[in-house]
Formats: C-alpha cells, sequence, structure tokens
C-alpha cells in the first residue's frame, strides 16, 4: 500500500521520548547490553511476525535503530525494510532485516517493537472493519480516542488498515454536541456562533433523534453524527433527511460492534466512526531475532 503519508516529525518525536523513557534520558544507558555486548561486535536480526495481520509502521524501524546509534556513537544500523504497511502477514513473515552493532540493534529492539506492535494492532483491527463494510458504500472512521502523544501515528495506522481518518484535532473540525448546546443554549445558537467565528472550518452535528437531525440540516449543517441510534432509528433518520434533497453526510457511530458493522451500514449511512481502532486494538505480535 503506498500514499499513506506517514508522519515523519511526530514519529521522530516519539522515538525519541520512548528511548529517553528506555534508557532513563538521553544521556542513558542500557546496563545490560553495555555489560555484555563490546562496541565492536555486529549481528544480523529479522524483524518476524508472530500472529497473523496487517503491517503497519515499518518506517519507524529504521528511525529507531538511527537514533540508538547517534546516542551510542557507533555505526548504524542497516536495514532493509521487506514489507511494507497496509500488508498482510501471516505468522513467520520477516518484515525487515538489520545488520549492524549487537549493542545497537539490542538497545532499539522493544522500542522498536512497542511502537510497530501498537500500529499494526491498530492496522489489524481496522482491517476487519474494512472487510466487514467492503460493498456496502460506507466507510469505517476513526476518532480523537487515540493515546496521548501518538494520534499522528495510530491515525496513521488506520489509514493502513484501510480505514479514514476524521478530525485529527479540535482546531479542524467543529464538532457541536450536546454540551454544546446547553451551553449555548440551542443548537442554532452553537451552529450560528461557529459560522460565525470560524466561516471556513467544517461543522459537524451530533444528533440522537430523527427531529434533532432535521433541525441540524435545517440550520444548514451538513455532516450529522448519529449517535447510538438503534439500527430502525437510524434508518429512519437517513430516510428522513436525503428526502430533504439536501447533500448531508451521515454517520453511525457509539457502541458499534464488528458484528452488527453490516447492519448499520444498510441503513444507507456513510461512515461508522469506531473509538475502539485506537482506544482498544490489541497489538499484533511482532519479534526481533538474531539470526
Amino acid at each position: 500500500m503506498t500514499d499513506l503519508d506517514f508522519p515523519v516529525s511526530a514519529a521522530l518525536a516519539v522515538v525519541r521520548t520512548a528511548l529517553d523513557e528506555d534508557l532513563g534520558g538521553s544521556d542513558g544507558v542500557d546496563v545490560t547490553t553495555s555489560a555484555t555486548i563490546p562496541t565492536d561486535q555486529v549481528s544480523t536480526a529479522h524483524v518476524v511476525a508472530r500472529a497473523d495481520g496487517v503491517l503497519g509502521g515499518i518506517p519507524v524501524v529504521p528511525f529507531v535503530f538511527d537514533e540508538v546509534a547517534s546516542r551510542l556513537g557507533l555505526a548504524p544500523v542497516r536495514t532493509t525494510l521487506q514489507r511494507a504497511d497496509g500488508d498482510r502477514l501471516v505468522r513467520g513473515d520477516v518484515v525487515a532485516t538489520l545488520e549492524g552493532p549487537t549493542q545497537v540493534v539490542l538497545v532499539g529492539e522493544r522500542t522498536m517493537l512497542n511502537i510497530v506492535c501498537r500500529l499494526s494492532g491498530i492496522a489489524t483491527h481496522t482491517h476487519l472493519w474494512a472487510e466487514q463494510l467492503e460493498g456496502t458504500g460506507a466507510t469505517v472512521l476513526d476518532t480523537r480516542k487515540t493515546t496521548p502523544g501518538l494520534r499522528a501515528l495510530e491515525k496513521y495506522a488506520v489509514r493502513a488498515g484501510g480505514g479514514t481518518n476524521k478530525r485529527m484535532g479540535l482546531h479542524d473540525v467543529a464538532m457541536i454536541k450536546d454540551n454544546h448546546k446547553i451551553a449555548a443554549g440551542s443548537l442554532a445558537e452553537a451552529y450560528a456562533a461557529v459560522r460565525a467565528r470560524y466561516p471556513e472550518v467544517p461543522v459537524q452535528v451530533e444528533v440522537t433523534t430523527t427531529a434533532e437531525a432535521l433541525e441540524s440540516v435545517g440550520v444548514g449543517a451538513r455532516f450529522l453524527l448519529c449517535d447510538n441510534m438503534s439500527v430502525d432509528l437510524l434508518r429512519q433518520t437517513v430516510e428522513a433527511v436525503r428526502a430533504t434533497g439536501e447533500d448531508v453526510e451521515l454517520e453511525a457511530t457509539g457502541g458499534l460492534t464488528l458484528e452488527v458493522a453490516r447492519e448499520y451500514a444498510g441503513t444507507g449511512v456513510d461512515y461508522l466512526s469506531v473509538g475502539g481502532l485506537t482506544h482498544s486494538s490489541p497489538i499484533l505480535d511482532l519479534a526481533l531475532d538474531l539470526v
């Protein structure tokens, strides 16, 4: 898979922070590796899939070992990436080969695996949703329910798995929820306030009933989040909104599972948003083996 737009600067920041955690700071040390492995020893290692899944985050691998080599003042590790993000993996697949100072390889091992296993887990989970929705016309979206500091990488992993990113933060899309309506006085007042202050920003409105959906369309909303609706209520709401003749995008959200994904997609919504893609995906088990 190509054109996923890997977030290089975010990845470098995460790698440096993770290595600081592992080594005890930018001038820290791996006491086990430094005591047992001479600086001139070299090794070859493979990064291997220990389970079937979808790869995500493989460009992180050379970033980790380049940073470790720089910190240790040792020669760089030569990294050969043998698979690409979005690739389907089966247990035993070699996804990358490393050749270089053993100290660098062992110091960076767990830092690299922590990141790539996490992102591959998200890609794998997202792929399951994309498969369930195939042919329905609906797309799976992520949310802002991401690990603090990892949002750009986790949302990248969603793309690698075949999903689509929703908003990246509070800055790029306005999302009017129940609390905003209450605090502003009404939906109409909240919508008007956002439009007046940030006319260029897309506005999305959360609704829980058909009446709220139609009210939202009436004040100008063109993207509705249909929150925690039953399949029947969602279908009724989609039909009512489509009947207005307005070009409105509709999203099902709240408590969705893979088991009911196609049923919800069958209501005619454009999207299903799933916070679990980023907050509840198990890792994909990968390992680093010296050869």
